[in-house]
Order: structure tokens, then C-alpha cells, then sequence
């Protein structure tokens, strides 16, 4: 890996950590306006601002060419499918288990859910095959959340 890949690696980790700590703040407000306004609602204010926010930015981005959308696969689009059941499930949850205890079961998930696709090559997704090391790793990664969120 030459500088400018291991730069760019770097930039999107430090991009996904970013992103990865807003997951658990997104849940906590989310819960909070659920708690308010009722799970569904709050789950379609939360669409509703997003639908803005990325129509904003595709005004600056541009749209993609009409043709673009013939070679997507329709199974892609099942993809809002697992968006909406996750805002729907944590704004539901978080407020009853504690987002602690919602994001861990979410990491949770994650980490297998992940495994599963790059051994599998699922979805398109380059193929990582499950070592024995890689299994050990996601075995001490859930371990850890576990540990991290455990009650005393």
C-alpha cells in the first residue's frame, strides 16, 4: 500500500469512527422524540429530514444519469427495508433497554451479519474468507463490547 492508499485508508477510518459515534447520539435523540411523539413518528420525522438534507445534497452533486438506474439490481433497493426496520427498532427500544444495551445488540449483529457477508461474498461485497484468526478477532471484539456495556 503506497502513502496516498494508506492516507486515504486512514481518512475513511477516522470517517466511519466519526460516523460509527453518531449511530449511538441518532439513537438517543431518536428515542427521545419517540418517546414524545410516538416510535413511528419520530422514525418518519427522521426520514423526512433526511429526505431534505440529501435532496440538498443532490441539488450540489448532481443527479446520476437516468440509464444508471437500469443496471441496479432491485434486490438493492431492499436496502431502505433494513434502514427503516433499524430506525423503527432502536427508537422503539432504546428508550426501554437503554441505548447502551440497543447499540450493543446492534454491534453485536454487526460484527456477525459482517462475517457472514465478506465469507460469503454476499450482495457483491469482496470476499474475506473466515480464518480461524478473523473468528478469534470477532469473538474478543463482541467479548469487549459485551464487556464495555456490561452492568456492574
Amino acid at each position: 500500500m503506497n502513502f496516498s492508499a494508506s492516507t486515504s485508508f486512514a481518512l475513511i477510518a477516522l470517517m466511519m469512527c466519526v460516523v460509527g459515534m453518531g449511530i449511538p447520539v441518532t439513537a438517543a435523540l431518536n428515542a427521545g422524540l419517540g418517546q414524545h411523539v410516538g416510535s413511528p413518528a419520530a422514525s418518519a420525522i427522521l426520514f423526512g429530514v433526511g429526505l431534505i438534507l440529501t435532496a440538498i445534497v443532490l441539488a450540489f452533486a448532481g443527479l446520476p444519469a437516468r440509464d444508471t438506474f437500469a443496471n441496479v439490481s432491485p434486490w438493492s433497493y431492499l436496502a431502505a427495508f433494513g434502514v427503516v426496520f433499524y430506525v423503527l427498532a432502536v427508537t422503539w427500544s432504546a428508550p426501554r433497554i437503554g441505548v447502551g444495551n440497543a447499540i450493543f445488540f446492534v454491534l453485536l449483529g454487526q460484527l456477525v451479519a459482517a462475517a457472514a457477508i465478506d465469507h460469503f461474498a454476499l450482495f457483491g461485497a469482496a470476499r474475506t474468507t473466515l480464518t480461524l484468526q478473523r473468528a478469534i478477532g470477532l469473538v474478543v471484539m463482541a467479548i469487549g463490547v459485551y464487556l464495555a456495556k456490561k452492568p456492574k
